[in-house]
């Protein structure tokens, strides 16, 4: 009885990740690209970070909303790529449950900030181009203050029930997740336990993230664009417009309709390959992450400008600091 009682309570604590089965024989070189990404990742958005940590001119709302995404965008692609390096390259394979939940935790938690910051940079160019005069009394210090609030408490009560239910069951099965991290219905399937509270949870984000943020961003987009129409600019202008705002939508499109798949593939039974869902699993948030830097760092006029002076800058102080004071060449 008392075996049959253990058997009965058991619930491992320890799992192990198994996100590319097909490809197992391969797994030291599919460290190279998700190397190559994360280094990507890591670069482009610090560069970003520093340039419009540099330059005061762009210590404005838009500049500093770019710069929260990159950060976000550091700090979500490293809670989950290194420990999957050192599972591919090094078969470091395991991890604790406690361990589990807080890479669950924060990789959702990053997610959902990353859902708001995109919400909120949409917004304001929605008030700057189509309520100029009131930007400065709608956008300001007070404005950064409830978003920050709004932000803990949707995305910080939502992500610590979510993965406080996941905690909450058994894991008396197989401790193998089919994952390269620790992804919330990833680990949930394989619980013992209904799963129904999970599995609602796990719609709610849904609901709450995408079924929320991106008609608000779609419909400001859409405001934009048509107020540029009816403004009095040159065809090139509205040309650059469509394209920025079509840039914009189809990387967040990627964003949010990836994510949904992946995050809902359990709960609808859709027959998606383990490899195919956790190759979506990644670029959701890899891809999202490297082209950022680009989408609003190389393609935003001013910071790209504030980019090459900083760089002449340096470049000159460099030259400065090799000549004498005497005018000679230093050995």
């Amino acid at each position: 009885m008392l075996d049959a009682s253990l058997g009965n309570n058991f619930s491992h604590n320890t799992f192990v990740f198994r996100g590319f089965p097909e490809l197992q024989k391969h797994r030291r070189l599919l460290a190279l690209p998700f190397s190559a990404s994360y280094l990507s990742v890591l670069l482009g958005n610090s560069l970003v970070v520093y340039v419009i940590r540099s330059v005061e001119s762009l210590h404005s709302p838009m500049y500093l909303l770019i710069c929260a995404l990159c950060i976000v965008d550091i700090l979500m692609v490293t809670a989950i790529v290194p420990k999957m390096l050192l599972s591919l390259l090094f078969d470091r394979d395991e991890i604790s449950l406690a361990g589990c939940l807080t890479q669950m935790f924060f990789t959702h938690f990053l997610s959902s900030l990353e859902s708001t910051l995109l919400l909120a940079m949409a917004l304001d160019r929605y008030v700057a181009i189509c309520q100029p005069l009131r930007y400065t009394a709608i956008i300001g210090s007070s404005m950064f203050v409830k978003l920050l609030l709004f932000t803990l408490v949707r995305s910080g009560s939502i992500m610590a029930t979510l993965v406080g239910l996941a905690g909450s069951l058994r894991f008396c099965g197989s401790n193998t997740i089919q994952h390269c991290y620790c992804d919330h219905m990833a680990l949930v399937s394989l619980a013992c336990d209904s799963t129904d509270k999970s599995n609602a949870a796990g719609l709610a984000v849904i609901v709450c993230f995408v079924g929320v943020d991106i008609p608000l961003i779609f419909l400001s987009y859409m405001k934009i664009l048509s107020v540029v129409l009816k403004a009095a600019v040159a065809d090139e202008d509205r040309w650059k417009a469509f394209h920025t705002c079509g840039t914009h939508l189809i990387v967040m499109m990627c964003f949010y309709l990836v994510g949904s798949v992946t995050f809902l593939s359990h709960n609808l039974n859709l027959p998606i390959p383990t490899d195919v869902n956790t190759f979506m699993g990644l670029m959701y948030i890899l891809f999202p992450a490297t082209v950022n830097p680009v989408i609003y760092g190389v393609r935003t006029k001013e910071i790209r400008s504030s980019f090459f002076r900083i760089f002449k800058h340096r470049k000159k102080m460099i030259k400065t600091v090799k000549v004498s004071p005497s005018g000679k060449q230093q050995a």
